[in-house]
């Protein structure tokens, strides 16, 4: 099987879009390739984090993805400052990455911009993405257009570094994630659904209330008319229900619609959240017995994380030797 490796940062509380659209397809990927999830915590250090509240969002962050239907004994799922060898490798990355490449990542432009001081991590992240990836002789990285110019600094590093030192890395391809519903804020529908926005009432949260669920839907801005169809131009309002029940129910949107000829968005409202909260209700459930066992859920990022260091120890030993650099007594890494 292709190795494939995708990470998600530990930013907060996982919502609808974010499950409908990528996560339940990690669960699905899991039995088609050699898959290894990250929860790249490192990563979120790049801006100020209250130690706390960082700690519990990694933990909940795992939680969530064995609630949502990662196997451990089928993937590898583990926390990245779990495995040293990703800022091992990151700092060789650095080291052949340029100074220009780094400054002209788009990410790093537009959170840096109107800020008085920016962390020196955020601006090499980008090398610690690689490293994250090529640890791991990927074959494939599932990328959004968000993230297709760090893969592309990625592939362009690993090359540079073959050329150099030999032929070091597998030079990861870029794999156009399986296709997932595009789920839009339920208050401002021609806008994605983020939790990084303030948009709470226009968020479905996946660990949501069955009543939080209901009062949100219910609340959801509709379009002027009545007539239910599939038109995001001009219906966005109600495309983006039809869409939310069309991914929850197994159907296309407009599949939906077709069922609501002469019903109005009352009834298209009630269903949705009928639908949802029926998704959702085993995630909750599942998400509540991970969390009355901390040691079980410690357990399985521990044998998670030891079976990622076994590759990434591999690979970085092979690329320390490749740029000259002496390797340690003893049995020590």
């Amino acid at each position: 099987m292709a190795r494939v490796f995708s990470g998600v940062q530990p930013t907060g509380d996982m919502h609808l879009g974010g499950y409908l659209g990528a996560f339940r397809h990690w669960a699905a990927d899991q039995h088609e390739h050699d898959s290894f999830f990250c929860v790249v915590d490192l990563h979120a250090l790049t801006v100020e984090q209250d130690p706390a509240e960082l700690r519990e969002r990694i933990l909940s962050t795992a939680r969530v993805l064995l609630a949502l239907g990662l196997d451990p004994d089928v993937c590898t799922l583990f926390l990245q400052s779990h495995v040293q060898e990703h800022t091992g490798l990151a700092w060789l990355m650095e080291c052949v990455a340029g100074f220009g490449e780094l400054r002209r990542m788009t990410q790093f432009k537009d959170k840096s911009a109107g800020q008085e001081s920016v962390s020196a991590g955020l601006f090499t992240y980008p090398a610690l993405m690689a490293a994250d990836i090529l640890l791991y002789d990927t074959d494939r990285v599932p990328v959004g257009d968000d993230q297709r110019q760090h893969l592309e600094l990625c592939r362009d590093l690993a090359q540079r570094f073959n050329h150099r030192y030999g032929e070091t890395f597998v030079v990861p391809e870029a794999s156009i994630p399986r296709v997932g519903a595009r789920i839009m804020d339920l208050q401002e529908p021609t806008r994605k659904m983020s939790k990084s926005v303030e948009s709470p009432q226009g968020t479905v949260l996946v660990l949501d209330e069955p009543a939080v669920i209901e009062r949100k839907v219910k609340r959801a801005v509709t379009d002027t008319g009545t007539d239910v169809r599939y038109d995001p131009v001009h219906k966005p309002g109600v495309s983006n229900l039809l869409e939310i029940l069309g991914a929850a129910t197994g159907r296309s949107p407009s599949e939906v619609a077709d069922s609501y000829t002469g019903a109005g968005y009352g009834q298209l409202k009630s269903d949705v959240a009928e639908a949802v909260v029926e998704l959702l209700a085993p995630v909750r459930e599942r998400y509540a017995e991970l969390s009355a066992d901390p040691a079980g859920v410690a357990a399985i990022l521990a044998k998670g994380a030891a079976k990622a260091s076994d590759v990434a120890a591999a690979t970085f030993a092979r690329a320390k030797e490749a740029v000259g650099l002496v390797p340690p007594q003893g049995g020590r890494r």
